[in-house]
């Protein structure tokens, strides 16, 4: 077999990194385009050839938003409601999951099987219910009715589970031949080594909250309690559209997404290989 020159390695190397470099603007660009249009008016937007240096309309951007949905409120309702929700959901995930891992009872595989198949249900076949419920227990409008109908994620318990497969078996035998309870087990041995899963989970779990749309548009009722889907969602009118508002709105929106994911990264790459690997 012909083995490749040094120039021919060189050449191959450049036209790596010249690909990668094409791929990464490609990549960033949606997200420049989003903080010029932030920066600028709206009509500026649809300019031929289109603007992509930064304006001067931050400020009046910012203050037009605000007054239009009320920004720190809806940043708080957000934050609040994803944050709970990942707290919760992370509970119940992580000791579903261990039980699904670790414990052998009667009909476990069953019970997996259907929770794995309810991810094909579509979502919006399941919204005339949940309204109808949580209207017959006057839930709606309510920070409960944003959190509590989808704790028990079915992917988020598949993802932990394929994590605590990996756990040996042997150290919790250990563990209860020295006389250690089931809880204290769970708590003090297995969670502290599922930081990686735990971290990736969280990621999976505050994305999917962040970005819910369609349950928080039929549970709202007042501008009070909008998230940013639904409070961004306000700002397409029929006849005109400040497009300005809308990047202001969705620039904000992307910050708290990417420094939860910055301030997660190493751990989530560690949890997706060790699932992998299992």
């Amino acid at each position: 077999m012909k083995q490749k020159t040094k120039t021919q390695v060189m050449f191959g190397k450049v036209g790596m990194y010249v690909l990668l470099g094409i791929f990464l603007v490609i990549s960033i660009f949606p997200f420049y385009w989003m903080l010029v249009g932030s920066t600028n008016s709206s009509d500026k937007m649809f300019t031929s050839p289109p603007t992509l240096s930064f304006g001067g309309q931050f400020m009046e951007n910012l203050i037009n938003l605000d007054n239009t949905v009320g920004i720190g409120r809806v940043l708080f309702n957000s934050l609040f409601v994803s944050g709970t929700y990942v707290v919760l959901a992370l509970i119940v995930s992580s000791t579903a999951a261990y039980a699904f891992a670790k414990f052998d009872f009667k009909g476990r595989n069953v019970i997996f099987t259907i929770l794995i198949l309810s991810m094909m249900i579509p979502y919006q076949a399941t919204l005339i219910p949940l309204f109808q419920m949580m209207s017959a227990y006057g839930l709606l409008n309510t920070y409960f009715a944003l959190i509590a109908p989808q704790l028990c994620y079915p992917f988020a318990i598949f993802l932990m589970r394929q994590n605590f497969l990996a756990f040996p078996s042997e150290l919790l035998e250990s563990a209860r031949l020295d006389g250690a309870g089931e809880f204290k087990i769970f708590l003090k041995i297995v969670l502290p080594s599922m930081k990686p899963a735990l971290a990736a989970t969280s990621i999976f779990l505050f994305m999917y909250q962040w970005n819910n749309f369609m349950w928080p548009l039929v549970a709202i009722r007042t501008q009070d309690m909008y998230t940013f889907p639904v409070a961004l969602s306000t700002l397409s009118g029929v006849s005109y559209t400040d497009y300005g508002q809308m990047m202001m709105g969705i620039s904000i929106a992307t910050v708290p997404i990417m420094i939860f994911f910055l301030v997660l990264q190493r751990h989530f790459i560690s949890g997706m290989l060790g699932s992998a690997v299992k």
